[in-house]
């Protein structure tokens, strides 16, 4: 068993729109290839640009060609070229991160007896602190679904979901990075605007997040009682909360990822 790169930019994969020589996605690159080869996994690669892969081939890595187990990680038009040419190379199974592409359709080009797991990340894997759900196709078990998840907890948190689910995960998960970074811009603007320096603003930005996500992950209480627990009434923090209730926030969020999750069902269908 291995895991073989195709031709395609890895790094877009990860969440990552860049190339495979950038340090940031090696290094994320390097978690999944250091997963695999810890038990015994081999790598391999096929069609991909020399350049691409020599940042690993000088790290040692043992990169074959066939045989071996395989990640797509291509656009979604691609696929079925991609799923012949593995069928060809007798691949035993496949990890996809092909957006959209269901694994009926994958299964029936690979094979009905080849697993297929599909898996939705997102862009923080290339610090290790990625969100990744995985689903299993028909012929997937429950080893399919831990060698996956497996290879994705070394670049963050996996769950294991059906695959009817996926477009959620799409439209929490997914596309959620995007949410929080429109969230920190809008921060930032408003502390500049209220006088700060730029660059105070976005350093009280950056650590706020930060600590409220790492609080949230590490307390026992829920993110209701943390809110709770900062908001005194008739306080500062009370008074900037009614400013978003007047809103409607929470509908707003919901809306969001609603049309997140609608678009890639969509997307789904072609």
């Amino acid at each position: 068993d291995g895991i073989m790169l195709g031709p395609y930019d890895l790094s877009a994969s990860l969440g990552k729109m860049g190339q495979l020589d950038d340090p940031a996605v090696v290094d994320a690159i390097e978690r999944i290839f250091q997963a695999c080869q810890s038990t015994g996994m081999p790598i391999g690669y096929f069609g991909v640009n020399a350049d691409a892969v020599r940042p690993y081939l000088e790290k040692g890595y043992n990169l074959i060609l066939a045989g071996v187990d395989t990640l797509v990680a291509v656009k979604p038009h691609v696929v079925a070229d991609v799923c012949a040419d593995l069928a060809a190379l007798g691949v035993p199974r496949v990890l996809s991160i092909a957006a959209g592409i269901r694994t009926n359709a994958m299964e029936a080009i690979l094979g009905p007896d080849v697993p297929v797991v599909r898996v939705m990340p997102n862009t923080p894997s290339i610090v290790g602190e990625g969100a990744a759900a995985v689903a299993g196709g028909r012929a997937a078990t429950t080893d399919d679904l831990d060698w996956a998840s497996g290879i994705l907890s070394a670049v963050g948190k996996v769950v294991v979901v059906d695959e009817d689910l996926l477009d959620a995960v799409t439209g929490l998960s997914g596309s959620g990075p995007a949410y929080v970074f429109l969230l920190a811009e809008a921060l930032m603007d408003a502390g500049e605007g209220e006088g700060l320096p730029r660059d105070v603003a976005v350093a009280l930005t950056e650590q706020t997040l930060l600590g409220a996500a790492t609080l949230l992950r590490q307390s026992e209480e829920t993110a209701a009682t943390l809110r709770q627990n900062v908001t005194s009434a008739c306080g500062t923090t009370a008074a900037g909360l009614a400013v978003f209730e007047a809103g409607d926030f929470r509908s707003m969020v919901r809306d969001v990822v609603a049309a997140a999750t609608e678009r890639s069902r969509q997307l789904g269908a072609g």
